[in-house]
């Protein structure tokens, strides 16, 4: 599948037959152009042939159907992994992946550990959540509520195609998604959250913070020796400033590196005096080399933080059994 191909293989029709199209792909949800009764067979038969709608994809769930995977085959060959997580309370969100792979290696990341193919284009990066739309369609399910830029790459390297991704989700001609219920998640680069300041979409933005010192950070994730926790915090105050939004400081809890007493301090020195941010614990999902923080660390640490003035919040870590888990995700 290849939606950018849809509008040029219609080149010459009526404009209403470009907005059938959408309709029929984002409304209707088809897998093939032969369902599209309401054109005429032939153009039906030159759409099958020069842009067909079916998603090459292998599905697996976790143990509890709370998480699903799918691996997804590229129109080149080269594949990305998307999740779909189902809440308890009925929200379906979709995490996407925006790059092949990953250029910013970080230690604790699978996917950062397996090199970097190339940028996805807008139309690969819809394509995931109209994959998990089909699907939620065929199981009876609710619709798609919320997408998180969270799944494979750096969506901020990509900046170009993940805006037009975003806006084409938002679009109300197709997934008609709130920008309050669309998220990027970045482990900082700070010219684009600069520019993501200047966007008119009222997205969420999450920071993958990880460490609060410099020595630390640099140690871990190679970017962080580019850009400082002092550049950084100067970007993510300008976005904050400017686009008035909260900002959530997403932290891995990795046993005995970065879950000490004294890390839960420079955390709150980092963050104090910065009303609209949040930090999010998340559990460590393994992936070889590190061990998750156990239960009773994690409940200290989030106590110390609040005890220091913080807005703490804990993630329900989705998918570990499959690989489907931030951090896990690998081409897989």
């Amino acid at each position: 599948m290849n939606l950018s191909k849809v509008h040029q293989s219609l080149v010459g029709e009526a404009q209403f037959r470009h907005v059938q199209a959408e309709q029929a792909i984002f409304r209707d949800l088809v897998d093939t152009w032969e369902l599209v009764t309401n054109f005429p067979k032939d153009l039906r038969a030159r759409l099958q042939k020069d842009c067909p709608l079916v998603i090459e994809a292998e599905l697996m769930s976790s143990a509890d159907k709370s998480t699903s995977k799918a691996l997804i085959t590229l129109e080149d060959g080269l594949k990305i992994e998307t999740v779909l997580i189902s809440q308890n309370d009925g929200r379906q969100t979709v995490c996407v992946s925006s790059q092949v792979g990953c250029p910013l290696a970080c230690e604790f990341c699978a996917t950062g550990q397996n090199g970097f193919s190339r940028n996805l284009l807008a139309a690969e990066i819809v394509e995931q959540v109209l994959f998990w739309q089909r699907y939620l369609k065929k199981e009876g399910l609710n619709r798609v509520d919320n997408v998180v830029f969270m799944g494979m790459g750096e969506p901020l390297l990509n900046y170009e195609q993940v805006i037009k991704a975003l806006k084409w989700l938002n679009d109300p001609e197709t997934f008609n998604l709130g920008a309050r219920r669309l998220s990027i998640s970045t482990v900082g680069i700070p010219e684009e959250i600069k520019r993501l300041a200047g966007e008119p979409l009222q997205l969420n933005l999450a920071v993958s913070l990880h460490f609060a010192s410099d020595l630390q950070r640099e140690h871990y994730m190679p970017i962080a020796r580019k850009y400082s926790l002092e550049e950084l915090m100067k970007a993510v105050s300008l976005y904050q400033k400017k686009a008035g939004r909260q900002v959530m400081f997403e932290y891995l809890m990795i046993r005995g590196i970065n879950d000490s007493d004294n890390d839960a301090k420079l955390l709150a020195q980092l963050l104090s005096g910065r009303p609209l941010s949040m930090v999010n614990l998340i559990p460590y999902n393994p992936t070889g080399r590190f061990l998750p923080s156990t239960p009773e660390r994690v409940r200290e640490f989030k106590k110390s933080l609040e005890d220091l003035g913080l807005k703490v919040t804990k993630r329900r870590s989705y998918g570990g059994d499959i690989a489907a888990a931030c951090g896990q995700l690998a081409k897989k």
